[in-house]
Protein backbone atom coordinates (compact mmCIF):
# COMPACT_ATOMS: atom_id res chain seq x y z
CA UNK A 1 0.00 0.00 0.00
CA UNK A 2 2.61 2.38 0.72
CA UNK A 3 6.81 2.82 -0.05
CA UNK A 4 8.68 5.10 1.44
CA UNK A 5 12.08 4.72 -0.54
CA UNK A 6 14.97 7.10 1.01
CA UNK A 7 12.55 9.44 1.22
CA UNK A 8 14.33 13.36 2.51
CA UNK A 9 12.12 16.03 3.09
CA UNK A 10 14.05 19.67 3.48
CA UNK A 11 12.36 22.99 3.38
CA UNK A 12 13.03 26.26 1.99
CA UNK A 13 14.89 27.53 5.59
CA UNK A 14 16.94 24.27 5.00
CA UNK A 15 15.54 22.29 7.84
CA UNK A 16 15.62 19.03 7.05
CA UNK A 17 12.25 17.04 7.92
CA UNK A 18 13.04 14.18 6.99
CA UNK A 19 16.16 12.07 6.25
CA UNK A 20 16.65 9.38 3.58
CA UNK A 21 13.22 7.34 5.26
CA UNK A 22 12.60 3.47 3.97
CA UNK A 23 9.76 1.52 5.10
CA UNK A 24 6.94 -0.11 3.67
CA UNK A 25 3.15 -0.43 4.77
CA UNK A 26 1.20 -3.35 3.52
CA UNK A 27 -2.36 -2.69 2.39
CA UNK A 28 -4.89 -3.69 5.75
CA UNK A 29 -2.03 -3.02 8.00
CA UNK A 30 -2.32 -0.95 11.02
CA UNK A 31 0.85 1.57 11.77
CA UNK A 32 1.75 3.69 14.37
CA UNK A 33 4.26 6.45 13.38
CA UNK A 34 6.19 8.38 16.43
CA UNK A 35 8.74 10.59 17.70
CA UNK A 36 9.47 13.70 19.62
CA UNK A 37 7.93 17.05 18.61
CA UNK A 38 9.36 17.80 15.20
CA UNK A 39 10.59 14.53 14.64
CA UNK A 40 8.87 14.63 11.34
CA UNK A 41 5.74 12.61 11.79
CA UNK A 42 3.29 15.36 10.06
CA UNK A 43 5.91 15.65 7.18
CA UNK A 44 5.72 12.27 6.50
CA UNK A 45 1.76 12.03 6.41
CA UNK A 46 1.59 15.13 4.14
CA UNK A 47 3.77 13.72 2.00
CA UNK A 48 1.44 10.48 1.50
CA UNK A 49 -1.34 12.94 1.10
CA UNK A 50 1.12 15.13 -1.54
CA UNK A 51 0.21 18.07 0.33
CA UNK A 52 3.89 17.82 0.04
CA UNK A 53 6.81 16.71 -2.30
CA UNK A 54 9.93 14.83 -1.68
CA UNK A 55 13.31 16.75 -1.99
CA UNK A 56 14.73 13.31 -2.69
CA UNK A 57 13.64 9.81 -2.98
CA UNK A 58 10.33 8.11 -4.17
CA UNK A 59 6.99 7.30 -2.84
CA UNK A 60 4.50 4.87 -3.95
CA UNK A 61 1.01 4.99 -2.58
CA UNK A 62 -1.53 1.97 -4.02
CA UNK A 63 1.46 0.90 -6.27
CA UNK A 64 1.58 4.72 -8.05
CA UNK A 65 4.40 6.77 -7.92
CA UNK A 66 3.77 10.10 -6.50
CA UNK A 67 5.95 12.18 -8.34
CA UNK A 68 4.44 11.04 -11.54
CA UNK A 69 1.02 12.51 -10.01
CA UNK A 70 0.59 16.05 -11.41
CA UNK A 71 -0.66 18.65 -9.49
CA UNK A 72 -4.03 18.76 -11.35
CA UNK A 73 -4.35 14.68 -10.69
CA UNK A 74 -3.93 15.36 -6.58
CA UNK A 75 -7.72 15.40 -5.98
CA UNK A 76 -8.20 12.19 -7.62
CA UNK A 77 -5.51 10.82 -5.86
CA UNK A 78 -7.02 12.17 -2.61
CA UNK A 79 -10.46 10.49 -2.98
CA UNK A 80 -8.87 7.03 -2.12
CA UNK A 81 -7.38 8.94 1.54
CA UNK A 82 -9.34 9.88 4.60
CA UNK A 83 -7.11 12.10 6.26
CA UNK A 84 -7.86 13.01 10.04
CA UNK A 85 -6.62 16.25 11.45
CA UNK A 86 -5.74 17.07 15.34
CA UNK A 87 -7.52 20.28 15.31
CA UNK A 88 -10.64 18.52 13.69
CA UNK A 89 -11.20 21.31 10.66
CA UNK A 90 -14.76 21.48 10.91
CA UNK A 91 -16.99 23.82 9.41
CA UNK A 92 -18.72 25.27 12.48
CA UNK A 93 -21.81 26.83 10.45
CA UNK A 94 -22.92 23.66 8.85
CA UNK A 95 -24.53 20.73 10.35
CA UNK A 96 -22.90 17.97 11.28
CA UNK A 97 -24.14 15.75 8.34
CA UNK A 98 -23.10 18.57 5.50
CA UNK A 99 -19.62 18.51 7.09
CA UNK A 100 -19.05 14.58 6.75
CA UNK A 101 -20.94 14.62 3.23
CA UNK A 102 -18.42 16.98 2.10
CA UNK A 103 -15.86 14.81 0.51
CA UNK A 104 -18.61 13.46 -1.33
CA UNK A 105 -20.03 16.66 -2.69
CA UNK A 106 -16.35 17.30 -4.11
CA UNK A 107 -16.46 13.71 -5.77
CA UNK A 108 -19.65 14.40 -7.46
CA UNK A 109 -21.52 11.46 -5.30
CA UNK A 110 -25.27 11.92 -6.26
CA UNK A 111 -27.48 13.38 -3.19
CA UNK A 112 -29.22 10.02 -2.11
CA UNK A 113 -26.22 7.81 -2.21
CA UNK A 114 -24.41 10.72 -0.09
CA UNK A 115 -27.27 10.20 2.52
CA UNK A 116 -27.01 7.12 2.62
CA UNK A 117 -22.95 7.13 3.42
CA UNK A 118 -23.00 9.74 5.74
CA UNK A 119 -25.86 8.16 7.99
CA UNK A 120 -23.73 4.74 7.53
CA UNK A 121 -20.57 6.97 8.39
CA UNK A 122 -22.04 8.23 11.53
CA UNK A 123 -23.45 5.12 12.51
CA UNK A 124 -19.88 3.59 12.68
CA UNK A 125 -18.52 6.55 15.42
CA UNK A 126 -21.82 6.54 17.28
CA UNK A 127 -23.25 9.63 16.17
CA UNK A 128 -26.14 8.26 14.52
CA UNK A 129 -28.76 10.59 15.79
CA UNK A 130 -26.30 13.81 16.06
CA UNK A 131 -26.25 14.79 12.01
CA UNK A 132 -28.48 17.33 11.99
CA UNK A 133 -26.98 19.43 15.14
CA UNK A 134 -23.97 21.65 14.20
CA UNK A 135 -20.35 20.37 15.77
CA UNK A 136 -20.49 23.50 17.96
CA UNK A 137 -23.04 21.61 20.49
CA UNK A 138 -20.43 18.59 20.83
CA UNK A 139 -17.87 18.09 23.00
CA UNK A 140 -14.16 17.77 21.56
CA UNK A 141 -13.97 14.02 21.32
CA UNK A 142 -17.33 13.89 19.60
CA UNK A 143 -16.05 16.47 16.87
CA UNK A 144 -12.77 14.34 16.12
CA UNK A 145 -15.81 11.49 15.93
CA UNK A 146 -17.32 13.89 13.09
CA UNK A 147 -13.64 14.33 11.61
CA UNK A 148 -13.02 10.70 11.35
CA UNK A 149 -16.51 9.78 9.80
CA UNK A 150 -15.75 12.84 7.20
CA UNK A 151 -12.56 10.62 6.45
CA UNK A 152 -14.13 7.65 6.21
CA UNK A 153 -17.06 8.35 4.24
CA UNK A 154 -15.43 7.87 0.87
CA UNK A 155 -14.74 4.37 1.74
CA UNK A 156 -10.84 5.28 1.22
CA UNK A 157 -8.63 2.51 1.04
CA UNK A 158 -6.04 4.42 3.25
CA UNK A 159 -7.02 6.34 6.61
CA UNK A 160 -4.36 8.59 7.79
CA UNK A 161 -4.63 10.63 11.22
CA UNK A 162 -1.88 13.35 12.24
CA UNK A 163 -1.85 13.32 16.17
CA UNK A 164 -6.30 12.19 16.34
CA UNK A 165 -6.17 11.73 20.48
CA UNK A 166 -3.33 14.97 21.12
CA UNK A 167 -6.31 16.96 22.74
CA UNK A 168 -8.66 14.30 24.55
CA UNK A 169 -8.00 12.97 28.19
CA UNK A 170 -6.87 9.08 28.48
CA UNK A 171 -10.44 7.66 27.99
CA UNK A 172 -11.16 9.40 24.70
CA UNK A 173 -7.96 8.64 23.51
CA UNK A 174 -8.41 4.95 24.21
CA UNK A 175 -12.13 5.06 22.75
CA UNK A 176 -10.73 6.74 19.44
CA UNK A 177 -7.81 4.51 18.91
CA UNK A 178 -10.27 1.60 19.20
CA UNK A 179 -12.55 3.02 16.98
CA UNK A 180 -9.48 2.86 14.18
CA UNK A 181 -9.15 -0.76 15.14
CA UNK A 182 -12.88 -1.27 14.07
CA UNK A 183 -12.71 0.56 11.13
CA UNK A 184 -9.05 -1.32 10.16
CA UNK A 185 -11.75 -4.74 10.58
CA UNK A 186 -13.21 -3.69 7.30
CA UNK A 187 -9.98 -3.65 5.36
CA UNK A 188 -8.49 -0.47 4.98
CA UNK A 189 -4.76 0.45 5.75
CA UNK A 190 -4.66 2.86 8.67
CA UNK A 191 -1.45 5.25 9.20
CA UNK A 192 -1.79 6.99 12.42
CA UNK A 193 1.08 9.70 13.55
CA UNK A 194 1.16 9.77 17.55
CA UNK A 195 3.27 11.06 20.63
CA UNK A 196 1.42 9.26 23.02
CA UNK A 197 3.80 6.31 24.11
CA UNK A 198 1.97 4.67 26.72
CA UNK A 199 -1.50 4.47 24.71
CA UNK A 200 0.49 2.99 21.96
CA UNK A 201 2.05 0.36 23.87
CA UNK A 202 -1.86 -0.63 24.76
CA UNK A 203 -2.60 -0.64 21.17
CA UNK A 204 -0.01 -3.14 20.07
CA UNK A 205 0.41 -2.52 16.63
CA UNK A 206 3.74 -1.89 14.52
CA UNK A 207 5.26 1.41 15.15
CA UNK A 208 7.85 3.48 13.61
CA UNK A 209 10.15 6.10 15.48
CA UNK A 210 11.34 9.30 13.95
CA UNK A 211 13.98 11.02 15.63
CA UNK A 212 15.06 14.12 13.61
CA UNK A 213 13.73 13.27 10.49
CA UNK A 214 15.23 9.46 11.24
CA UNK A 215 13.69 6.49 11.03
CA UNK A 216 15.56 4.58 13.90
CA UNK A 217 13.03 1.68 14.73
CA UNK A 218 10.52 -0.52 13.20
CA UNK A 219 8.85 -1.72 16.04
CA UNK A 220 6.79 -5.32 14.90
CA UNK A 221 3.07 -5.63 16.74
CA UNK A 222 4.09 -8.58 18.05
CA UNK A 223 7.36 -7.18 20.11
CA UNK A 224 5.22 -3.85 21.27
CA UNK A 225 5.52 -3.74 24.99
Amino acid sequence: MIHFDSVSKRYPEGREALIDVSFRVEAGEMLFVTGHSGAGKTTLLRLIALIERPTHGAIEVHGRNLARVRQRDIPRLRRDIGMVFQDHRLLMDRSIADNVALPLVIAGIPREERGTRVRLALEKVGLAKRGKQVPAGLSTGEQQRVGIARAIVGQPALLIADEPTGNLDPQLSEEIMQLFVTLRQTGSTILIASHDLPLLKRMKQRVVVLDHGHLIDDVPASEVA
